[in-house]
């Protein structure tokens, strides 16, 4: 997970590179983004599935009812579509660094908020103060930085979009594990492209489906480095991950995102930070990080408690 995230934090870079001579959109940029990644993910997945059949000890896995499957398609194709289609328009509208950083700082909130709402987690201690930091990060972000025109409101909103798909996505994928549904990663990750470029492709080629012809060669160069890097890569192992870290752990690695994002953004794409920007996302990581050491504690006690519980019985 913390080789995914590392790669999710260059493909705004990329993105931004690309909006300035390709003419592609986010919408067209995220299709083309979802096609290269299945195309990949499907090499490469019938690459092990053939090592995999001349294995021993290789094992056919029973299929999981039809339902259900069709919901874990539905739901991790569309929501991964809805939040790497905001987050590429949240880069174009206020910048690489700013857009990240909300992006990835608001989903693990989100990701709690949900938890408690759709599967009747408790907040915990670090809960509540979680959110309250993550809104104080948030409205230093929009108020210190909007003066300056480097955070657009509009752009903060596209990158709050994204984390909710990012959170939708988190929360469909825990549960049907919980349920049971333990596919292969690379299985379930190219269901949710396929699904996700279908569901991508009209409003894609209503934006404008082809780069421009003048710098032809960048802009395919740079669709193939996001294809490859941020996407096959990124999140194959995203989901092998998310079936076996816990939310603790997730919420702390997905801090790493925005600190690559904000190098490049500030050394190699020309954006400024002013302070009202670092305070912000001093506040708002602060907040994540309180948030997944307050969880970590937490399931530290749990498990102690239970083996108390054995000793005794």
């Amino acid at each position: 997970m913390t080789v995914a995230v590392t790669a999710w934090g260059t493909a705004g870079a990329a993105a931004s590179l690309l909006y300035g001579s390709s003419g592609l959109g986010p919408l067209a940029l995220t299709f083309w983004r979802t096609v290269g990644g299945l195309v990949l993910l499907s090499a490469v997945r019938a690459v092990l599935r053939r090592r995999a059949a001349h294995a021993p000890d290789s094992a056919v896995r029973p299929k999981q009812p039809l339902r259900r499957r069709v919901v874990r398609m539905a739901v991790t194709g569309s929501a991964p579509a809805v939040f790497q289609a905001t987050y590429l328009a949240a880069v174009g509208s206020t910048g690489l660094a700013v857009g990240t950083v909300v992006a990835m700082g608001a989903g693990p909130v989100l990701v709690t908020l949900g938890a408690r709402l759709t599967m009747g987690a408790r907040l915990g201690a670090g809960g509540v103060p979680a959110v309250v930091g993550a809104l104080a990060g948030l409205a230093v972000l929009v108020l210190g930085g909007g003066d300056s025109g480097t955070v657009r409101p509009s752009g903060v909103a596209l990158a709050l979009l994204s984390a909710a798909g990012c959170a939708v996505t988190t929360l469909t994928t825990r549960s049907l594990e919980q349920a049971g549904d333990a596919a292969d990663a690379y299985g379930s990750t190219i269901s949710a492209f396929a699904v996700g470029a279908g569901c991508l492709l009209p409003f894609a080629a209503a934006e404008g489906l082809w780069p421009q012809a003048d710098e032809l060669g960048r802009s395919l160069w740079l669709m193939g480095y996001i294809a490859a890097v941020p996407t096959a890569l990124g999140y194959g192992l995203y989901f092998a991950g998310l079936a076996a870290v816990r939310a603790a752990t997730a919420s702390v690695i997905s801090l790493v995102e925005p600190v690559p994002a904000a190098v490049i953004a500030v050394l190699f794409l020309g954006e400024e930070l002013t302070a009202g920007t670092v305070v912000g996302t001093c506040v708002l990581l602060v907040a994540v990080a309180g948030l997944a050491v307050a969880e970590a504690r937490e399931a530290a006690a749990a498990r102690t408690g239970r083996a108390r519980a054995a000793t005794v019985r």
